[in-house]
């Protein structure tokens, strides 16, 4: 069965950190691209971080550049964001994604709130 599962999410206080993992199962996650997307109620789904098959690169949103760092570990068939350094405005729902060719597949989603 084709699975990913996000998971980490929570509620944090501004400046704080919090690390989001994507594990995936029932596929060769290693040959995917995997993308981290956030959206809030009434905004369209935004791109935050992107990491190549086997992670030959990365990329990131200007908004959380130097902040948020994408990992893998293939090994363990996950991917991770790691997010340093959390604003309010960080506040959204994260989900992972991950596509090769005509095949994608999308998480649940995991709720992360900055706030004090």
């Amino acid at each position: 069965q084709v699975q990913l599962v996000e998971s980490g999410g929570g509620l944090v206080q501004p400046g704080g950190s919090l690390r989001l993992s994507c594990a995936a199962s029932g596929f060769n996650f290693n040959l995917y691209a995997v993308r981290w997307y956030r959206q809030t109620p009434g905004k369209e789904r935004e791109l935050v971080a992107i990491s190549t098959s086997a992670g030959g690169s990365t990329n990131y949103a200007d908004s959380v550049k130097g902040r948020f760092t994408i990992a893998r570990a293939n090994a363990k068939n996950t991917v991770y964001l790691q997010m340093n350094s959390l604003k309010p405005e960080d506040t959204a729902v994260y989900y992972c994604h991950a596509k090769r060719l005509s095949y994608e597949y999308w998480g649940q989603g995991t709720q992360v709130t900055v706030s004090s």
